[in-house]
C-alpha cells in the first residue's frame, strides 16, 4: 500500500511538474505573441499621431495666412474669424455691410452680327468723344464691341512728348513710335509704352453698366484672335461725320463678311445731328455714366478738389499755350525770333502734318489761335474775374515758362497746378501719361466754379457739355476773334480801359454755358456745333432718368 502509494505520489508530482513546465512554455508563447501582435499596433498610433501633428501644423498655418489676408483684405474674407480682427477692422465691416450692393442691368439679348475692334486716335478727350460713338454704332449694329485700343502712335499719345536737348541738331527732342525716322539712340530721348483703356477708365464698370445695351469684351474669343494675330483681318477707317445709315448699309456687311471688323481711326466719325433719339442719349450715357475713370484717378481728383476747396472758390483756366498746340497751329504771337523758328521746326519734322505754311498774324485775326498768357490775363480782368481767385491751371507746360507766364502771375498771384498742390510721390505713377494727367484735370474743371478754355479743342469742348449735363455749371466761352481785335485797340490806345472791360463784358453776356440749342450747318459739320460741347437732346429735362443704370 505504502508502495502504491508513493509511486501514486511520484506520478502526481510528475505530472504536476509537467504541467507547470507546459504551462511556463505557453505562456512564454503567448507572450511572444503578444509581443509579436503589440508591434504593428504600436506603429499605427505613432503614424496616427504625427498625422495629428502634420495636420495640427497645417492648420496653424492656415489660420496664421488667413489672419494675414484679414489685415489687407479687411472684414469681408474673414467673417467667422472675429478673434483675427481688428476693432478698426469690426467698424469697417459695418459700414461695409450698411452699403446696398449695386444692382447691374439685365442682359441685352440678341443675335451677335460679328465682332467690332477699334483704335481711336487723338488725346484724351478726343478718344473719350470717340468711344461714346463706337459703343452707339456696335449698339444699333448688334454687334459685339471689344473693349477700345488707346492711341499709342500720335503726338497726343501716353506718354507725353518728352523733351530732351539733342547734342547733335540743337532742338528739341520729341520721340513717338509712329516716327521711327529718329534715332532714339542718337537723339537720346526716353521711350516708354503708352496707357491701355484699363489703366485710364474702370473697365469693369464700362462693361457692366452697358450690358442691357452692347455687348462688351476685353478680348476676342481665341478662334477669332488667332486670326487676328496671324494679319487675317479687315481694316479700314469709317467716313467723317457719317449717320447711322452709313454704319448700317456699308459697314454691317463688312462684320458679317469678315465676323471681325477694325475700324482703325475713330475721331468724328458720327454725325453731330440727325441721328435717332436714342442714338444721342446713348452717347451721352456712356460719356457722362459709363466711362468712369479708375479709382486711383478718381481718389487723386478728390484730394486735389478738397485742396482747392479748402482755400475758397476756384476758377479752372484751360490754358493751351503748349509747344505742340503752337507748333501745328503756326501761332506764335508774343514768342522770340529763335522760339517761332523751334515750333516751325518742330512742325515740318511731321511728315503727316499737311500745313506747313502758315501766316500766325492772319491767324490768330481769324480767331484760330489760342490766347497767349498775357492776352488771357487782360480778359480776366476785364470779364470782372476776381484777382484773388485761385485759378488752376489745366495744362502742360507752358512753353516760354515763367516769362510767358510773368503777367498772368502779376495779375493772379494765387496760381496752382498739380504739381503744387500735390507731393511729388503722389504723381510718380502719373508722370510721362499725359492722358492719366489729363483725366485728372477733367474731373478738377467739372468741380471748378468757373471754367475758362482759352482754345476751343476736345477737352474744352467735352468738358463744356459734361459742365452743362451736371447743371449748366458757369463756362465762359471766349471769342477768340473779336477778343484779338479789342485786345490790339487796347494796346494801341484805340480804347480806354472802362470801354475794352465794357465790351468784353457785353460781348460774352451770353456765353457764359447756358441752355442753348446747337447751330446746324447742313454739309459742314466741322463749322456747325460739337455734340459732346452741347448734348441738349439729354439736357432737355432735369426729371429725364437718363443713366437709370448708375
Amino acid at each position: 500500500m505504502c508502495k502504491v502509494g508513493r509511486g501514486e505520489i511520484k506520478c502526481e508530482a510528475k505530472r504536476g511538474s509537467l504541467e507547470m513546465g507546459l504551462k511556463v512554455l505557453g505562456e512564454s508563447r503567448i507572450e511572444k505573441l503578444r509581443s509579436s501582435m503589440m508591434v504593428p499596433a504600436s506603429r499605427s498610433r505613432m503614424k496616427l499621431w504625427m498625422i495629428r501633428a502634420t495636420t495640427t501644423v497645417l492648420l496653424w498655418t492656415c489660420v496664421v495666412q488667413l489672419t494675414a489676408l484679414g489685415e489687407t483684405w479687411g472684414p469681408r474674407v474673414l467673417k467667422g474669424w472675429p478673434s483675427c480682427l481688428t476693432q478698426e477692422a469690426a467698424v469697417l465691416d459695418e459700414k461695409v455691410s450698411d452699403v446696398p450692393a449695386r444692382v447691374l442691368p439685365p442682359k441685352r439679348v440678341y443675335r451677335n452680327n460679328g465682332y467690332l475692334m477699334v483704335s481711336c486716335n487723338g488725346g484724351l478727350n478726343q478718344m473719350r468723344a470717340a468711344i461714346c460713338d463706337m459703343v452707339a454704332i456696335a449698339r444699333y449694329l448688334n454687334v459685339t464691341l471689344i473693349v477700345p485700343e488707346l492711341d499709342k502712335t500720335s503726338f497726343w499719345n501716353d506718354p507725353r512728348f518728352v523733351h530732351q536737348e539733342s547734342p547733335l541738331l540743337g532742338i528739341t527732342c520729341i520721340f513717338i513710335e509712329q516716327f521711327l525716322y529718329f534715332d532714339a539712340v542718337m537723339l537720346n530721348c526716353e521711350y516708354c509704352l503708352g496707357s491701355e483703356f484699363q489703366d485710364i477708365f474702370d473697365v469693369d464698370h464700362f462693361i457692366t453698366s452697358l450690358r442691357d445695351e452692347v455687348r462688351i469684351l476685353k478680348e476676342l474669343p481665341p478662334r477669332l484672335k488667332k486670326r487676328v494675330e496671324l494679319g487675317m483681318t479687315y481694316s479700314m477707317p469709317p467716313i467723317s461725320w457719317s449717320d447711322i445709315s452709313y454704319y448700317h448699309n456699308q459697314i454691317l456687311p463688312l462684320i458679317q463678311k469678315y465676323k471681325v471688323l477694325h475700324l482703325n481711326r475713330t475721331d468724328a466719325r458720327l454725325a453731330n445731328n440727325g441721328q435717332p433719339l436714342d442714338l444721342q442719349k446713348l452717347r451721352c450715357r456712356v460719356n457722362f455714366s459709363a466711362l468712369r475713370f479708375t479709382s486711383q484717378i478718381e481718389e487723386l481728383g478728390r484730394r486735389v478738389i478738397k485742396l482747392l476747396r479748402q482755400n475758397g472758390p476756384f476758377l479752372v483756366l484751360h490754358l493751351r499755350y503748349e509747344m505742340d498746340m503752337l507748333a501745328f497751329s503756326g501761332c506764335t504771337q508774343g514768342c522770340s525770333p529763335e522760339e517761332a523758328e523751334e515750333l516751325t521746326r518742330m512742325r515740318y519734322a511731321y511728315p503727316w502734318w499737311k500745313e506747313k505754311i502758315i501766316n500766325s498774324d492772319l491767324k490768330r485775326k481769324d480767331g484760330l489761335c489760342p490766347l497767349t498768357p498775357e492776352e488771357t490775363a487782360l480778359t480776366l480782368r476785364a470779364l470782372g474775374i476776381d484777382q484773388n481767385i485761385q485759378i488752376y491751371i489745366a495744362a502742360g507746360e507752358i512753353y516760354g515758362g515763367e516769362r510767358r507766364m510773368a503777367t498772368l502771375a502779376e495779375s493772379y498771384p494765387r496760381l496752382v497746378r498739380k504739381e503744387t498742390l500735390l507731393e511729388p510721390p503722389d504723381l510718380r505713377f502719373f508722370q510721362n501719361h499725359s492722358s492719366q494727367m489729363a483725366a485728372l484735370d477733367y474731373l478738377v474743371s467739372l468741380e471748378s466754379d468757373i471754367f475758362v478754355p482759352t482754345y476751343d479743342g476736345n477737352m474744352a469742348k467735352v468738358v463744356e457739355g459734361h459742365r452743362r449735363f451736371l447743371g449748366f455749371k458757369k463756362t465762359i466761352l471766349l471769342d477768340r476773334k473779336l477778343l484779338v481785335e479789342l485786345i490790339d485797340q487796347y494796346n494801341s490806345g484805340l480804347l480806354s480801359w472802362d470801354q475794352f472791360s465794357s465790351a468784353v463784358k457785353i460781348s460774352h453776356s451770353n456765353r457764359m454755358g447756358s441752355q442753348s440749342k446747337r447751330l446746324v450747318i447742313p454739309d459742314r459739320p466741322k463749322e456747325e456745333d460739337y455734340f459732346y460741347a452741347n448734348p441738349y437732346e439729354c439736357l432737355q429735362s432735369s426729371d429725364d432718368q437718363l443713366l437709370s443704370s448708375t
